[in-house]
C-alpha cells in the first residue's frame, strides 16, 4: 500500500512540473494562451529590410507595442513589413517607421515615430514614410575601395 502512495505522488508531482515547464516556456516565448487582448496589422514599405526578421520587435517610444508579422517582396521590388500591433496602440498616418540595430549584437528592430496628424491607420493601413537600415558592410566597402 505505501509503494502505490508513493508512485501516485511521484506521478502527481511530473505532471505538475511538466505543466509548470509548459507554461513558463510559453512566456518566454511570449505566447499566451489566456491573453484576451486584441491586435490589428498594418504595414510600411521599406526599400531594404535588411537584418530584419519576422517576429522583430516594434516600439514607440522606446515601449514595445507590437511585433514583425511577415516580411514579403512586394511587385515595385520593396520590401513589404506588417507589423502586428497591440489594439490600443493608435498609429498616425504620417508616422515615420525606421529599422534600428539594438544593442552590441545587432538585432534588428522597428521604430516608429509618430507624426503630428490627427487621422489614424486603421487595420491594413500603410505607413509611407520609411527609414530603411544602415548597411555597415556597404559602408565599410565604399570606404575602403574609394568609394566615400
Amino acid at each position: 500500500m505505501k509503494k502505490t502512495n508513493i508512485e501516485f505522488v511521484v506521478g502527481v508531482f511530473l505532471i505538475v512540473g511538466f505543466l509548470a515547464f509548459a507554461y513558463i516556456s510559453l512566456q518566454f516565448g511570449e505566447f499566451s494562451i489566456f491573453s484576451r487582448a486584441e491586435n490589428y496589422t498594418i504595414l510600411a514599405d521599406f526599400d531594404s529590410a535588411a537584418g530584419l526578421k519576422k517576429g522583430a520587435l516594434v516600439t514607440i517610444a522606446g515601449v514595445n507595442v507590437g511585433k514583425v508579422s511577415s516580411i514579403r517582396l512586394t511587385k515595385e521590388q520593396q520590401a513589404e513589413v506588417a507589423l502586428y500591433l497591440a489594439n490600443d496602440v493608435l498609429i498616425t498616418d504620417d508616422a515615420i517607421a525606421s529599422i534600428k540595430t539594438q544593442g552590441i549584437i545587432g538585432d534588428k528592430y522597428i521604430r516608429i515615430s509618430q507624426g503630428g496628424s490627427e487621422n489614424y491607420l486603421k487595420e491594413g493601413g500603410v505607413i509611407t514614410e520609411t527609414e530603411s537600415a544602415v548597411d555597415l558592410e556597404e559602408l565599410i566597402s565604399k570606404y575602403i575601395f574609394g568609394g566615400v
